[in-house]
């Protein structure tokens, strides 16, 4: 890059031919590059408004083939549980994430204070977890016959409230803040969790958003829980809400494969999957913006950290 006297001036940088070939590079190879990622999004729906037949015979496209709502008229066709399901699902999220994000950060910073003479043994305990697991007969046998949670939330809050592998990237991120600042607020008279909440809390936010989408996530995307858990609750959990009804389209649809008086072909199946995926991933797609440049930041650091 060359600086001239007026540049200097004016603060304008003038950059050789190597440089500005590297950033058209750079720039036509991050838009293909999102219009890669966006081609499957786009194509998923279009399928969702397309005719089962015709993408049976012809392939997905960009655009639909033999525009139809059919599939979503299937989904939607109990508001009343569809909307059920959203509201489970929403304030599930909402709890479990800010739940677990406290329950998390207090953990993390707990293991990285110096004068926690258990902390070793602790982040042991919690590493051992993520090679080995009790497995899902004993798992099932804790939650329905001692804890008494069949058909109940809890069920499926409690699970996913405390990851190992969150805890352990909370961790690293904490051992980023200097131990100083907890010093300065035990000379200032104030107590850990004070110190905790006050000082050390509003320095997390890159982690907190980091862990807090991935909460976000597992709440939103969860269905295994509530198949195991939650079989005869009116209003489940929208992931699992939509499961049902896929399968239950699907098993329709086998039962009337001999008949010779219902089309079986004109049912949807591709299609409804395609909506199902609409109407799962449209809602939490619109969080990520909000939280990325805490993400990015708090993956780095977290990945860093030893």
């Amino acid at each position: 890059m060359r600086y001239s006297k007026s540049d200097r001036k004016t603060g304008k940088v003038k950059k050789d031919k190597a440089s500005f070939a590297v950033t058209v590079f750079a720039v036509i190879f991050i838009t293909i590059f999102t219009v890669f990622c966006l081609l499957p999004f786009l194509m998923m729906v279009s399928a969702s408004f397309s005719n089962e037949n015709i993408i049976t015979t012809e392939g997905i496209g960009i655009l639909p083939k033999g525009f139809t709502v059919e599939a979503y008229t299937i989904l939607l066709k109990n508001p009343r549980y569809m909307a059920g399901a959203y509201i489970v699902t929403i304030i599930m999220t909402i709890i479990g994430t800010f739940v677990g994000l406290f329950l998390i950060s207090m953990t993390g910073y707990a293991l990285c204070r110096p004068d926690f003479f258990l902390r070793n043994k602790i982040s042991f305990f919690f590493y051992f977890t993520t090679l080995f697991s009790a497995g899902l007969v004993p798992t099932y046998l804790w939650m329905t016959r001692y804890l008494q949670l069949r058909n109940n939330y809890l069920a499926v809050l409690l699970p996913l409230l405390m990851s190992p592998w969150l805890i352990i990237l909370m961790r690293n991120f904490v051992k980023s803040v200097p131990i100083e600042i907890t010093e300065s607020g035990k000379i200032d008279g104030a107590n850990d969790f004070k110190i905790f909440l006050h000082l050390i809390l509003p320095m997390m936010k890159p982690a907190l958003a980091t862990i807090g989408l991935f909460l976000a996530l597992s709440y939103w995307n969860e269905w295994y829980q509530s198949l195991l858990y939650l079989p005869d609750l009116d209003y489940k959990p929208l992931q699992y809400y939509l499961y049902k009804i896929v399968n239950e389209t699907a098993a329709l649809r086998q039962s009337l494969a001999g008949s010779v008086v219902v089309q079986v072909g004109s049912m949807p199946t591709t299609t409804l999957k395609m909506a199902t995926a609409v109407l799962v991933t449209g809602p939490i797609i619109f969080l990520y913006p909000f939280v990325q440049k805490y993400f990015i930041s708090g993956i780095a650091i977290g990945a860093v950290k030893g």
